[in-house]
C-alpha cells in the first residue's frame, strides 16, 4: 500500500502494480458528482472591478497594437489585399495574443459570416483551428490538484502531448490502471475567472462602444456576448458536460436498438471539478467525406441513424448535442458513429418539444398541416384567431412541394430559421435551444449533400421510429417501406 497521504477528496483502495500505479482509485465524484456541483452558477456580466479593469487596458494595447502593426506592413506590402483585409488581420492576431476568450469571439464571428464584414468573417476563420496547448508540468500539477494522486499513480500510461487543445480544454491520451484505454479532457488553469473577465470587457465594449453603430447593431452584438456568457458558463461545468454526456449515451439504448451509434463512456473514478476521463474513440469526423469512401461506408446510412439519435434525445429524452459539427459527430474504425464533446447541449421547454413533435409528425407522416398551425398557436407563434382549416392547407402549398424534393432543393435548417423569423414577428419568444435546433439541421444538411444528396430529411420515417411506434409501423407498411435496424 501507498503510504502517500491521501486527499480528503480522493481515496484509492487496493495496491499499486510494479510501476506504482494504484490499482483501484476513486475520485471525488466515484459515484457520480454531487447535484450541486451541476448547478451553474454564471457571475454577472455588468459588474465591472479592478481585474476588468486592468484586463482592459491590456485588451485596449493589444488589439491596437496588433492592428496598427498589420496596417503598416499593409502601407508597406499590400499584396493585392484592402486596408480592412489587413485590419480584420491584425484584430484577429490580437484575438490570439488575448487567450480563448477572444479566440471563442473570432470563432463566433467566423460561424455568423452573414452578420459581420466580409474581411472580418474571413479573417476569424484561423480561430477555428486549435490554440496553443498549455505545458506538461501544468497538466500534471493539474490532474493531481484534481484527482489528490499523481499522474504516474493514477493512469497506467499518460500521453504529455495533447490529442486536441481547444479555447476551454485539451484533451490527452492515457491509459486506466486496467487497460482500458482512455482521454481526459482536462480545463486550463483559472479558466473561468479570465473567460468571465474577458466576457465582462467585450459586454463593456458591445454596449458602450460597439451599440452606436448601425452593423453592430443590426448584428445584435450585446445578445451574442450575453449568449457566449451563457454558453461560456455552461462549457465551464465540467461536471455537468459528463453528466449529460452519459444521459445523452445512456438514451441512445433505451429503446433497444441504435447499435450502430454510440458516445464515449464516461470514467467516473477519474473525474474531478475541473476534468472528464472518458473512453477514448478511433475514426474520422464526419465530413473525411475521401477517408469513408475508401472505406466503403454506407454513409447515407451513417447518417440516417446519427440524425434518428439525435431526433430522440431532443424529442423523448431531453438533451441533445448542441454542436454536431464533424469534430463532434465520428464514424468510428467498427463502422459505427460517435457523438463526441457534450460541451454544448440544449433541452427544448415542454411546450416547444411538443411543437416539433407536431411539426415533424406532420411532414413525415400525415401532412395534416392544420397540426402545425394549432402548435404554433400553442407557443405563441401565430394568433389563436387564425383558422387552421384555412392556414393550415395554405401552409401544406408552400411546404408540401418543397419538403417532397432533395436536399440539395431545400434546407430544412433554412426552414426553421424563418420559422423563428416568423416568430418575432408575432412576439413570441423563441426559446435558444430552437436556434441550436436550427444549426444542427444544418449541419446534417451538410453532410448530406455529399454522403446521400437525394435523401429527403423530413420525410423519413425511420428517424421517427421510437417516437411514434405505431404510427411510423403503420405508415411503412401501407407505403411498403421496411426500415433499417
Amino acid at each position: 500500500m501507498t503510504t502517500e497521504p491521501v486527499d480528503p477528496l480522493a481515496t484509492a483502495a487496493g495496491g499499486s502494480d510494479a510501476a506504482g500505479v494504484l490499482a483501484h482509485f476513486r475520485g471525488p465524484y466515484a459515484d457520480g458528482p454531487p447535484p450541486e456541483a451541476l448547478e451553474i452558477h454564471a457571475p454577472p456580466l455588468d459588474r465591472f472591478g479592478v481585474d476588468e479593469v486592468r484586463r482592459l487596458i491590456v485588451t485596449h494595447v493589444v488589439l491596437l497594437a496588433a492592428v496598427l502593426r498589420a496596417v503598416a506592413a499593409w502601407v508597406v506590402r499590400r499584396r493585392g489585399r484592402s486596408l480592412a483585409t489587413a485590419a480584420s488581420e491584425g484584430l484577429v492576431e490580437g484575438f490570439e495574443q488575448l487567450g480563448p476568450t477572444f479566440v471563442k469571439l473570432g470563432q463566433l464571428i467566423a460561424s455568423s459570416p452573414s452578420l459581420f464584414p466580409a474581411p472580418l468573417a474571413d479573417a476569424c476563420l484561423r480561430t477555428l483551428d486549435e490554440v496553443r496547448p498549455f505545458p506538461p508540468e501544468t497538466v500534471r500539477r493539474l490532474v493531481a490538484e484534481e484527482l489528490g494522486r499523481p499522474v504516474g499513480q493514477l493512469f497506467r500510461h499518460f500521453d504529455d502531448v495533447p490529442l486536441s487543445a481547444a479555447s476551454i480544454a485539451q484533451v490527452h491520451a492515457c491509459t486506466l490502471p486496467d487497460g482500458r484505454e482512455a482521454v481526459i479532457k482536462l480545463q486550463r488553469p483559472d479558466i473561468a475567472h479570465r473567460m468571465n473577465t474577458d466576457l465582462r470587457i467585450q459586454y463593456f465594449f458591445a454596449t458602450r462602444l460597439l451599440s452606436r453603430f448601425e452593423a453592430a447593431r443590426r448584428a445584435n452584438v450585446v445578445a451574442m456576448v450575453e449568449d457566449l456568457h451563457e454558453v461560456t458558463n455552461q462549457e465551464l461545468n465540467a461536471a455537468l458536460e459528463a453528466h449529460r454526456q452519459m444521459r445523452f449515451r445512456d438514451g441512445i439504448g433505451h429503446f433497444g436498438d441504435n447499435d450502430g451509434i454510440t458516445a464515449p463512456e464516461i470514467y467516473w473514478d477519474h473525474c474531478g471539478p475541473h476534468l472528464i476521463c472518458m473512453e477514448r474513440m478511433s475514426g474520422v469526423p464526419m465530413d473525411a467525406f475521401d477517408v469513408l469512401a475508401e472505406r466503403e461506408v454506407d454513409g447515407e446510412l451513417v447518417l440516417r441513424r446519427g440524425i434518428k439519435v439525435w431526433i430522440e434525445a431532443a424529442l423523448v429524452h431531453g438533451p441533445f448535442h448542441g454542436d454536431v459539427h464533424a469534430g463532434n459527430l465520428w464514424v468510428l474504425d467498427d463502422g459505427r458513429a460517435t457523438y463526441l464533446d457534450f460541451g454544448i447541449m440544449g433541452e427544448l421547454p415542454d411546450e416547444w418539444r411538443s411543437a416539433m413533435r407536431d411539426i415533424l409528425y406532420t411532414s413525415m407522416i400525415d401532412q395534416d398541416y392544420r397540426r402545425v398551425v394549432r402548435a404554433y398557436q400553442r407557443v405563441g407563434v401565430m394568433s389563436p384567431d387564425v383558422d387552421p382549416e384555412v392556414a393550415g392547407p395554405a401552409i401544406a402549398m408552400v411546404m408540401e412541394p418543397m419538403l417532397n424534393k432533395g436536399l440539395g432543393s431545400v434546407s430544412l435548417g433554412e426552414t426553421l430559421k424563418t420559422n423563428l423569423e416568423l416568430a418575432d414577428q408575432f412576439g413570441a419568444t423563441a426559446p435558444r435551444e430552437l436556434v441550436l435546433v436550427s444549426k444542427q439541421l444544418l449541419y446534417f444538411e451538410r453532410y448530406a449533400k455529399t454522403l446521400a444528396p437525394d435523401y429527403v430529411l423530413a420525410r423519413d420515417l425511420y428517424l421517427l421510429k421510437n417516437v411514434f411506434p405505431e404510427e411510423v409501423a403503420a405508415a411503412a407498411a401501407e407505403r411498403g417501406i421496411t426500415l433499417p435496424d
